[in-house]
């Protein structure tokens, strides 16, 4: 659909542990694309990457896509949607097929993919994802763009992410439950490191780690192609946790310590620093040494990042990632993090930010929307999504939608 100016839209919802952002984007092929709406609302109903309150996450959703609506000026009816959480799995496997008209065509690609796919799994999990490695043709190996190449079997290898049936399903229901139609599920480390990662760092080898609230999600490329990806069962709400039992305090205030006083490094925070901490119920407020903060915290990213090595390691990569470490997500954005990531890692590190974006791009050039970013580039390279213009019907829709979310607020 073609809403304004001959541009086609894509939607990305990336549905977090602490938030639901929705992005709305425009493009033409081969040209950036030009975020035009965004919105954001706290999830409630997420517990490190799954499902476990399906009314608070359709809510939070319908929230978040209403008001990416009213900025983009368009009805949203269908998104590509992030999933993450330790049900993931990932393997790599081969498939072959005959070229039909010997020269490789997309039908080609696609039926080699899906017989990369048809592999052995429980009954319980389904594949959720898949992405070419490499190409064959007639015995020639490290083919990266087969389509127009002649010849008569066509191999492939192929990144196949798995995930638990129920865990898919659910994530499914909440969007569809929101009227709109789920064009895919993208894992959210696959997208993530579409916004941040550049072309130069996927051909020596990187390992991205994109640490959310809820969970912290790494993809390893190596040659240019994604090798092995994970998700771990631990991000920045540990963190907050960790501060509320430790220094005592709710944890809507241990957030905002978090955010406000925080650092990874406890040499960043000076032995006479103090900050206020409020208390349970209604005793008094008291003081607390920053240093001991850090403390805590550093502790934390110490784990984070020593069960990021253990997984590296585990892939048989670590040795392949010259490039190094790119961290992104919210949690990556904490005072000393970088730092404590090189020591631990031994390798060079980087905050990763979206890129190839216009627009709003001040406004989600930010780690904390590199998996929703992640998620347009990827649509677009799908070929977008349905989504209502701004002309004609849809406006009278957007007026009650409006109409509707001022009822609720004012």
């Amino acid at each position: 659909m073609k809403p304004r100016n001959d541009k086609q839209l894509v939607v990305g919802l990336d549905i977090g542990t602490s938030k639901v952002v929705a992005i709305v984007g425009e493009y033409e092929p081969g040209e950036p694309i030009t975020v035009i709406g965004i919105g954001t609302h706290v999830s409630r109903g997420m517990k490190r990457g799954s499902v476990v309150d399906i009314e608070s996450t359709v809510h939070s959703i319908q929230r978040a896509v209403e008001e990416a609506e009213l900025m983009a000026g368009c009805d949203i009816r269908s998104v590509y949607a992030s999933i993450s959480g330790s049900h993931l799995e990932t393997r790599n496997s081969h498939g072959n097929a005959a070229i039909r008209d010997r020269e490789v065509t997309a039908s080609d690609l696609e039926q080699v993919l899906e017989a990369a796919s048809a592999v052995a799994i429980p009954a319980d999990r389904k594949v959720l994802y898949k992405e070419s490695q490499e190409y064959r043709i007639d015995g020639q190996d490290g083919i990266r763009a087969p389509i127009g190449m002649s010849g008569v079997r066509l191999e492939a290898n192929v990144h196949l992410v798995t995930g638990a049936a129920a865990a898919v399903q659910n994530v499914t229901k909440c969007i569809q439950r929101c009227g709109l139609t789920v064009d895919e599920l993208v894992p959210s480390a696959v997208a993530s490191a579409k916004a941040v990662l550049t072309d130069d760092e996927r051909e020596l080898g990187v390992c991205l780690v994109d640490i959310g609230a809820g969970t912290t999600d790494i993809a390893i490329y190596t040659q240019g192609s994604i090798r092995y990806t994970a998700s771990l069962p631990v991000g920045g709400d540990q963190v907050t946790s960790d501060i509320a039992y430790g220094v005592h305090t709710p944890t809507a205030h241990a957030e905002e310590i978090k955010i406000k006083y925080a650092c990874a490094q406890t040499g960043l925070a000076h032995a006479e620093e103090t900050i206020q901490v409020p208390s349970v119920g209604d005793r008094p407020p008291r003081r607390l040494a920053r240093q001991a903060l850090a403390q805590s915290v550093q502790a934390r990213y110490e784990e984070i990042f020593e069960m990021v090595q253990d997984q590296l390691r585990r892939s048989g990569y670590e040795s392949l990632v010259a490039a190094g470490v790119v961290l992104t997500g919210g949690a990556s954005k904490m005072e000393g993090a970088l730092e404590l990531a090189e020591e631990i890692f031994h390798k060079m590190v980087r905050i990763g930010v979206p890129q190839q974006i216009d627009g709003l791009g001040e406004v989600v050039s930010s780690p904390l929307h590199a998996t929703g970013v992640g998620l347009l580039l990827h649509g677009a390279r799908a070929g977008g999504t349905r989504v209502g213009g701004s002309g004609g019907g849809s406006v009278g829709g957007l007026v009650g939608k409006l109409r509707g979310w001022l009822t609720r607020n004012f």
